[in-house]
């Protein structure tokens, strides 16, 4: 027995299922009808007008949700003599589809014709797919944008073993988006599995054509300088001050802080009692050693505070007012220095100050020999010609 036809698709504009269907993408995605409807609309219109030579603005979408109907209108003005037919229509043939019309009407010719009427469907499924991302891709960059230098959390989704990069799946606001850790992000010797939850800091959020591209950090300076602030209501509620940072992730950050409180000790709030803020931030920066310093408008208490754990004998401003000559125990200049030059070298950036670090027993004839370089070398006798 030969098998029955199935019925032909109606290709005209299923006007329920499309209602349907921008309801729910309002309801899931939280992406506005209004919003939905406009791009549909100019869609329809310029698929239209690419099938009609001479459409100019003429051409209207009517959207009745109440009725479960979408209609297309053509607007035509009813004239004496018929110039452009795509705007235009003579007074018989405006009679014979209303009967009462006048010359100076307008006129709208609903669009039924069924090639347009399978283009409009499936220029309404591209838009409404196509409309979906853009719209989505707009709220993921808002919501991301806005935590910009903030700290997010995110879990490891994936790990190139090419070059260690980490896909991160972070999420705010309830978007989510995936973003990219490079390998020059992550902290030296960390080690990060798929699966993991780590802390990123959001450096930018920048616009892309495959949609918004998220660019964090385990190694920036703000990373350390959020932690705190989440661990330190000090810090959060203005009380104390983080006036410089300095980092080399994975081995040591010096912090400066101040507080404008006489009564609140700004070194004291951050490390907290028996040390449990600031190991809970070293613990979170996998044991990266923390130096909380105090911050001083004196350059010289300043740049000796910086070069903590040593201690510092004396220091002297130089001349240039951006330099500094620091004088230390000889049994601590290698611990002012630090290994690799590293304790020298966060001081100097978290002051602004180039640091000149001496032992107690270097001969102190620094300003003499200065003062040397200073004068001008004497010039020879010229002999007389003779």
């Amino acid at each position: 027995m030969a098998k029955k036809a199935p019925a032909p698709k109606n290709p005209e504009l299923d006007g329920p299922e499309f209602f349907a269907a921008v309801n729910l993408i309002e309801q899931e995605k939280g992406i506005p009808k209004s919003y939905m409807l406009e791009k549909i609309t100019q869609a329809l219109v310029s698929a239209y007008k690419r099938d009609h030579e001479g459409i100019t603005d003429n051409v209207v979408v009517d959207f009745n949700e109440e009725k479960a109907e979408v209609k297309m209108y053509v607007k035509k003005d009813v004239v004496e003599t018929v110039d452009n037919p795509s705007t235009e229509m003579s007074l018989e043939e405006a009679q014979s589809k209303l009967p009462q019309a006048q010359l100076g009407d307008v006129l709208r010719i609903e669009v039924k014709t069924r090639s347009f009427g399978r283009i409009a469907a499936q220029t309404a499924r591209q838009v409404i797919v196509q409309g979906m991302r853009e719209a989505e891709r707009g709220m993921i960059y808002d919501e991301f944008s806005a935590k910009e230098h903030e700290i997010l959390t995110g879990v490891v989704t994936r790990i190139d073993p090419r070059n260690g990069a980490a896909s991160i799946r972070i999420t705010s606001g309830g978007e989510f988006t995936d973003a990219y850790l490079s390998a020059a992000e992550q902290v030296r010797g960390e080690e990060i599995r798929e699966g993991d939850r780590l802390k990123v800091y959001v450096v930018e959020v920048r616009r892309s054509t495959k949609g918004p591209q998220v660019i964090i950090s385990r190694t920036h300076p703000g990373l350390v300088k959020r932690l705190f602030e989440l661990e330190v209501p000090e810090i959060y509620d203005g009380t104390v001050e983080i006036a410089s940072i300095a980092r080399e992730a994975g081995s040591r950050t010096k912090l400066a802080v101040t507080s404008a409180d006489p009564n609140v000790d700004p070194i004291g709030a951050c490390v907290g009692a028996r040390g449990q803020r600031v190991n809970a931030i070293v613990e979170e920066l996998k044991g990266e050693k923390i130096d909380i310093i105090k911050f001083s408008d004196d350059p010289i208490a300043y740049v000796s505070a910086a070069l903590a754990p040593a201690e510092v004998v004396r220091a002297q401003l130089l001349e240039d007012g951006k330099s500094c000559r620091v004088i230390v125990p000889d049994d601590q200049l290698s611990l002012a220095i630090g290994r690799e030059g590293q304790n020298a070298r966060l001081a100097a950036k978290l002051t602004g100050f180039k640091i000149d670090i001496k032992p107690a027993s270097a001969p102190e004839d620094e300003e003499e020999d200065d003062l040397m370089a200073e004068e001008p070398e004497e010039e020879p006798e010229e002999e007389p010609e003779e």
